[in-house]
């Protein structure tokens, strides 16, 4: 009897509920990978997962890695989370404990959850580590800048297994891989899966076994390092993407690509203007698609915006969870969106990296308002070691700005003078969204 309801547990899953599994790439280039114009590294599994499902062209994330993470995993922007920048070894903050996460609503709705790859939303506290956060199964590291081979940041190890310490050497994106697919061959299979796979690839340190930088002999430096990690990523995707298939689960997953912010040098973000750690489009904007054969139609390009914040509604949905909770959803469910090609239900987007300096777009048209200096979270470098990584930087602009990305996907065009009245109702749109900022929680 307990056998037949398992089983019959089973196929509810499988038909009312899809597995879900969300690649999160680590400082990609929003043009490097094939299917966003990419020429020269190849991404064979990427670009097929893409072609099977949409495109989504205008999907907005944060400046840097862990606010998009927060974002992620709660629905709710930066000015809510206090997650404006990153969260670094030994602080004593985190993703604050009151917020509900992701993987703790999908828990709820009777998911197996799993994280394989980096955390990077606190650990000073076991209150703060992802098994007290959702997560069922936890593998990988806290934070970035490790070592790809001995996971060894600031002459500390930084890999774990459940939350608990593990000495483990190879190289970080085989192992993830190797998790992941673990993970799936031994679910539970009365339950559907959440597999949550943030890569620490492609971010620096740049480290790739030589075999991959073959391919890549026109190339130099660390561009060269960079297309061998993002050929292993590739490759570790299509691992786990045959890993679903052997289980027979292909059918019934759903899959999120995206990076967790615009490219840093020698990532390549074109047409769009700027880098990781900026309010310009290559900060904010990220390659991403999603695909679920037979739900998702394939070959599309979605070019309505959304934001990151926007799969904690759209998947807790398609889980069959509860959205009931008591802090505010900034988030929207998008699948209409993804699968109808109705409009986005956004009225405005927010992107925010401190609560003086923030842009928001409304339709093709997009806002910026600089005061001050940006938080330092440009990068998750030591702070005590200089960062020799080269940064192409773009200056940012005090004061307002405004452009239409239409037209000008490279923001080249400042149109605040000839455009006072939409500056005006964009400005007062902009406060409303700020209003009530709290403070960063970093400390």
């Amino acid at each position: 009897m307990r056998y037949l309801l398992l089983l019959v547990a089973a196929l509810t899953s499988a038909a009312d509920r899809p597995n879900i599994v969300f690649f999160l790439i680590d400082d990609l280039g929003y043009a490097d990978c094939g299917f966003n114009g990419g020429k020269v590294i190849k991404t064979p599994n990427i670009d097929r997962l893409a072609a099977e499902g949409a495109v989504l062209e205008h999907h907005y994330v944060q400046p840097v890695c862990s606010p998009t993470r927060s974002a992620l995993m709660t629905g709710r922007y930066a000015t809510r989370t206090g997650v404006y920048t990153i969260v670094r070894p030994g602080a004593k903050w985190g993703l604050p404990l009151e917020e509900r996460t992701l993987a703790q609503a999908l828990k709820s709705a009777g998911y197996e959850t799993a994280i394989t790859g980096k955390w990077h939303l606190g650990e000073f506290d076991r209150a703060y580590l992802p098994t007290s956060r959702g997560f069922d199964h936890q593998y990988g590291h806290y934070f970035g800048m490790i070592d790809y081979f001995t996971h060894i940041r600031e002459g500390k190890m930084d890999w774990h297994r459940d939350d608990q310490p593990l000495k483990e050497e190879g190289y970080s994106t085989h192992l993830i891989a190797k998790e992941a697919v673990k993970r799936i061959e031994s679910r539970d299979a009365a339950k559907p899966l959440f597999l949550y796979v943030p890569f620490n690839g492609v971010h620096s340190p740049f480290q790739v076994p030589d075999e991959y930088l073959k391919p890549y002999g026109s190339l130099t430096g660390s561009r060269q390092k960079l297309a061998g990690m993002l050929a292993a990523v590739d490759e570790a995707i299509g691992q786990i993407v045959a890993a679903l298939d052997k289980a027979g689960m292909g059918k019934d997953t759903v899959i999120v690509f995206s990076s967790d912010n615009g490219g840093p040098p020698p990532g390549i973000n074109t047409p769009l203007k700027g880098f990781k750690g900026s309010l310009w489009e290559g900060g904010t904007r990220a390659a991403a698609f999603v695909r679920w054969p037979g739900q998702v139609p394939a070959g599309k390009r979605i070019s309505q915006p959304m934001h990151v914040i926007d799969w904690y509604p759209t998947l807790i949905g398609l889980g069959k969870g509860s959205l009931e909770q008591k802090l505010p959803i900034d988030g929207r469910d998008v699948w209409p969106m993804v699968t109808k090609g109705e409009p986005s239900p956004h009225e405005a987007i927010l992107s925010v990296q401190t609560p003086n300096r923030a842009a928001v777009r409304m339709g093709d048209w997009k806002l910026l308002s600089l005061k001050g200096a940006a938080e330092d979270g440009e990068d998750d470098a030591p702070k005590k070691a200089a960062n020799k990584k080269a940064k192409a930087k773009v200056t940012e602009v005090a004061g307002v700005q405004l452009f239409n990305l239409a037209t000008d996907p490279s923001e080249s065009t400042d149109l605040a003078a000839k455009e006072p009245e939409r500056v005006k109702a964009m400005t007062a749109k902009l406060a409303e969204l700020m209003k009530g900022a709290v403070p960063s929680g970093a400390k």
